[in-house]
């Protein structure tokens, strides 16, 4: 059987940075949340639920796979874009391809600058000879 390899939008449970099981966590690495927070949010919920929630929190602690250890050297920038493609995967292609065109515009700029019959350039490159 053949397994598929880690993907970094899908949720997974982050034993390592985890108190009980990681799911607090892996919801925090997810959705970008601090982990002190969602750790909080959990709280209330079991309180505020008498603890109607507790069972959903260990199937999903059973149920979720841990997350890989190719997915765990990431830098805080790639983190951050993984959590925002999560969040809205069209506005960030949206924005790649944003950025993307101010490069092509800038580099199209460049090379007109220097393809072009540019005087101040011609006598700068002779200059230098």
């Amino acid at each position: 059987m053949a397994t598929q390899p880690p993907t970094r939008t899908r949720f997974y449970k982050d034993k390592r940075n985890g108190k009980v099981m990681g799911v607090c966590a892996g919801i925090a690495d997810y959705t970008g949340v601090d982990v002190l927070v969602v750790r909080i949010m959990m709280f209330m919920a079991i309180w505020l639920s008498g603890f109607a929630v507790l069972p959903f929190y260990f199937v999903l602690g059973m149920i979720a796979e841990d997350r890989p250890r190719e997915l765990s050297n990431d830098s805080p920038e790639d983190k951050r874009f993984w959590q925002q493609v999560r969040v809205s995967p069209t506005r960030t292609a949206r924005d790649i391809r944003m950025n993307l065109k101010a490069i092509d515009r800038r580099l199209a700029d460049v090379e007109s600058y220097v393809l072009t019959n540019n005087r101040s350039l011609a006598r700068e490159i002779e200059e230098l000879r």
